[in-house]
């Protein structure tokens, strides 16, 4: 399977949500930013801000909707086709309530599971043919409960496992890049390996 040229992370614009769950997206990939000493730029007609890195051997776009998660998808869609990238060249991160805090899954294909931003990109794409990053943020135990749970900032533990979960995600990130998923998901999913010495930080950026 070929490797990866484009990494998004879903999440809300604004200094309000910038904390909270729903935004665990935008957290993996200012990080991995931050690691690479790379900052992001605005593109209008990307909808969306951008910056490009190395990693391995290979370059890679960083891309952050501006439009909010609902309406993901205008900005992916846009991306895969002016930087001419395949939909399986793509890997989204996303925040996920089917997992713990801290607990972080590669996977490729399957449904939007409720999340927003994936239907929206799903529905931009006609398909679901691209790679997703599941940052665990926990569920709040009711449906009811869901909306103030992932637009509420997580507690400073669950913040820490998050990040914590993250950092072992950025770790494997060169095997996904380079196109060796399955050892880069056993990896990720393995407790005990996929950590490594460069942290990403305990605290959410802002």
């Amino acid at each position: 399977m070929a490797g990866l040229r484009l990494i998004v992370g879903l999440g809300n614009p604004g200094t309000e949500y910038l904390r909270t769950r729903h935004n665990a997206g935008f957290w993996f990939v200012d990080a991995l930013a931050m690691r690479q000493g790379e900052r992001f730029g605005f593109d209008g007609k990307l909808h969306g801000e951008t910056c490009k890195l190395r990693i391995g051997s290979e370059s890679v776009w960083l891309l952050k909707p501006s439009t909010f998660m609902n309406k993901s998808g205008i900005a992916v869609a846009s991306a895969l086709r002016y930087y001419k990238i395949e939909p399986e060249e793509c890997l989204v991160a996303h925040d996920e309530l089917d997992l713990d805090a801290g607990t972080v899954r590669l996977k490729f294909d399957g449904g939007h599971g409720g999340q927003n931003g994936l239907r929206d990109i799903v529905t931009h794409l006609g398909h679901a043919k691209f790679h997703r990053l599941r940052v665990g943020i926990g569920h709040p135990g009711h449906r009811d409960q869901v909306t103030p749970w992932v637009l509420g900032r997580p507690s400073a533990k669950d913040e820490d496992a998050i990040f914590d979960g993250i950092n072992r995600a950025l770790n494997i990130l060169p095997l996904a890049v380079d196109g060796q998923f399955d050892k880069a998901m056993q990896q990720l999913h393995t407790p005990g390996t996929g950590n490594g010495e460069q942290g990403a930080g305990k605290k959410a950026p802002g």
